[in-house]
């Protein structure tokens, strides 16, 4: 019930028609083997990451140069070719206007929180989390590890999970928990959700290269990293490394949206947040900001903060989002996951 019958063929996939509910799937590298391009040349693109055409087309000339055995008047043809396949002009506003119309987004488990997000956490998008501890955020992103398996009819994205871990909070018996909760069978729930835990920064990025050649094989709906920022911390110290934190985290991000824009995956992050000792007291602002500066901000397409509220409630807010108006919504962490408040008093 929780899985999809993936296409034998991602090509041929991504050649069906939205109509029938077939989410449209990407082309993989190796069909440029069909325009003149070697074997050996798009075995290098997706040794390099880059398993899909529309990866190619998406990447600059001079990253593609970087790339060992790939010259320039190759990457040339390469581009010329990938470019071809994959439309990157204009569009009337009606087409962007009917595909958002047909945007699939997952339940969070909660009702109220799903209404605020305007049907729940979008994909196709980057959806950032970001609180103090002990807010919901891990929470969330298990409950959301098991509802992106649901049919779309339920509010789920039928597709598996990547599940980025830097904290060493996964716990898979919360997801067992869910999963009785949707009536789905708990070891096919845990064998569609692909796990890795992130050791430092530069493995963290790693993983998204692993997570891209994954996609391309079979069908994903929803890309976790909890924590993105805590390796960051420690991997750079000081504000004399703080440049070199900021580029770093701004190619992860940037690879990050890369992967939403190609396989319309839901990506959710969570963030931890710091005090503020420049002021930040002052005319009613928060005390404690979310890390990562304006690099994170602008990367994040909606941004969710997230307080304690009574007991086991939560309350989260809308803090930025390009079509959301800003709302909270309450909802609390239970024995099967996200969901509703169970003490009404608490509101």
């Amino acid at each position: 019930m929780a899985t999809q019958e993936y296409a034998q063929d991602p090509n041929e996939a991504g050649m069906e028609d939205e109509e029938e509910g077939v989410i449209m799937a990407p082309m993989l590298v190796s069909k440029l083997q069909e325009a003149g391009i070697s074997a050996s040349d798009t075995k290098k693109l997706a040794d390099a990451g880059l398993n899909t055409i529309e990866a190619v087309a998406f990447t600059p000339k001079k990253t593609l140069c970087t790339i060992k055995g790939i010259s320039e008047a190759k990457a040339d043809k390469i581009l010329t070719e990938a470019c071809k396949l994959v439309p990157m002009g204009f569009t009337t506003a009606t087409e962007i206007h009917s595909r958002r119309s047909e945007l699939v987004h997952i339940t969070t488990g909660a009702s109220g929180l799903d209404t605020v997000l305007g049907g729940g956490i979008e994909t196709g998008a980057i959806t950032e989390l970001y609180g103090e501890f002990r807010t919901g955020k891990s929470q969330i992103c298990h409950t959301l590890a098991v509802t992106c398996q649901l049919p779309i009819s339920m509010g789920g994205g039928e597709g598996k999970c990547l599940y980025i871990d830097t904290e060493g909070t996964f716990r898979p018996v919360r997801m067992l928990a869910v999963a009785e909760r949707y009536g789905l069978n708990g070891e096919e729930v845990l064998d569609n959700i692909a796990y890795a835990r992130a050791y430092n920064a530069d493995h963290q990025m790693q993983l998204l290269v692993q997570a891209s050649a994954m996609m391309a094989e079979s069908r994903f709906s929803l890309l976790i990293v909890d924590s993105v920022t805590s390796l960051y911390r420690t991997d750079f110290s000081g504000r004399g490394e703080l440049s070199a934190r900021q580029m770093h985290l701004a190619k992860f991000l940037r690879m990050l949206q890369r992967l939403a824009d190609e396989f319309g995956v839901a990506c959710v992050l969570t963030n931890q947040v710091v005090a503020q000792v420049d002021g930040g007291m002052f005319a009613g602002a928060d005390p404690k900001k979310p890390i990562g500066g304006n690099i994170m901000a602008h990367a994040s397409t909606t941004r969710i903060s997230l307080r304690k509220g009574r007991g086991a409630s939560r309350v989260a807010k809308i803090v930025d989002s390009p079509c959301l108006p800003e709302a909270e919504a309450i909802f609390a962490i239970n024995a099967d996951g996200i969901g509703e408040p169970l003490d009404e008093g608490d509101k």
